[in-house]
């Protein structure tokens, strides 16, 4: 009878554990229950299609493009045109395209001129500063984007050029094996993922649908606007024009791109001196200065020298 006590309560501990165990397991539906969602619910409404959609594609995409065809009645069309040449060497952030960039010029216009205008209500400043102010907060607002946009296009201009020998230079060792230069291309796409492999792969895509070889390589060009690129890419037209090997331009283009990345290099070193002047004087000598001479001072001060206190 001693030993049964323990051993009903062992086995009723595990009964309780089994028990919470298969509450806490989600049962999938069986196979009446899917044939009934499947075809026993009912077609869904334009508005509950509607609401699930996320909030920025329901609202906010809608009132930029609105804002955007506002905007872009009184926007001459070179302008346009401008912007989204700029959009195309930035790389197309986040997908926009010019309405959809035009309505978030737009868009921080206005909230930037609404908090000029709220603060200097809280300031309490006259009308006509009022007027002024809030205007120069929405032009400001509005060219915010564009300087966002141009430190883009520095960026990726800069990780293209960075990336360019090194591409240049596998592309050389696939051709130099037998593979085409679509084939190589393709190996570049592969091996990296940055802003010339991205490029590299659009080209190829581009080539499958149709698209001839040497215009899908200047409109890279294009895009990228580096002209390091654009030199290396009519060059590799013009071997493929007249019948070139393929592997001897890109040797040269390669050895080419490794000389003026070191220039680059020499270039950037000779000018860190220059560069370090303004932090040297300004922010080093100063600490300097007073390190050494803070205590000649006290010194001097405290010995009864004319800046000492009588």
């Amino acid at each position: 009878m001693e030993i049964l006590i323990p051993i009903i309560s062992i086995m009723f501990g595990l009964s309780v554990i089994m028990f919470v165990i298969g509450l806490g397991t989600p049962s999938g539906p069986s196979r009446e229950q899917e044939r009934l969602q499947t075809y026993g619910s009912r077609p869904r409404s334009l508005t509950e299609m509607e609401l699930s959609q996320p909030f920025s594609e329901r609202v906010v995409l809608p009132f930029l493009r609105s804002l955007a065809a506002f905007i872009g009645r009184f926007t001459p069309q070179s302008n346009i045109d401008e912007m989204k040449r700029k959009i195309d060497i930035a790389g197309n952030p986040n997908q926009w395209s010019t309405a959809d960039f035009l309505g978030v010029r737009g868009l921080s216009a206005v909230i930037t001129a609404i908090l000029s205008l709220v603060l200097l209500l809280i300031l309490r400043a006259a009308l006509p500063q009022t007027i002024l102010f809030t205007a120069i907060g929405g032009f400001l607002g509005f060219y915010l984007p564009m300087f966002w946009l141009n430190q883009k296009i520095g960026q990726r201009k800069h990780d293209i050029q960075k990336a360019l020998p090194d591409a240049l230079d596998l592309l050389t060792i696939c051709t130099e094996a037998g593979q085409g230069f679509d084939a190589a291309m393709a190996k570049v796409a592969e091996k990296w993922d940055n802003e010339l492999s991205r490029a590299f792969g659009r080209v190829n895509a581009e080539v499958r649908l149709g698209k001839i070889r040497r215009e899908a390589l200047r409109d890279m060009a294009n895009r990228a606007d580096v002209p390091n690129l654009t030199n290396f890419i009519a060059a590799v037209i013009q071997a493929d024009q007249l019948g070139v090997s393929m592997a001897k331009i890109l040797r040269i283009q390669s050895e080419q791109m490794r000389i003026k990345r070191r220039q680059r290099a020499e270039e950037q070193a000779a000018q860190a001196p220059v560069k370090m002047m303004f932090p040297l004087v300004f922010l080093i000598f100063p600490s300097i200065m007073i390190v050494l001479l803070g205590p000649a001072v006290l010194i001097f001060t405290s010995s009864g020298g004319p800046f000492s206190a009588k």
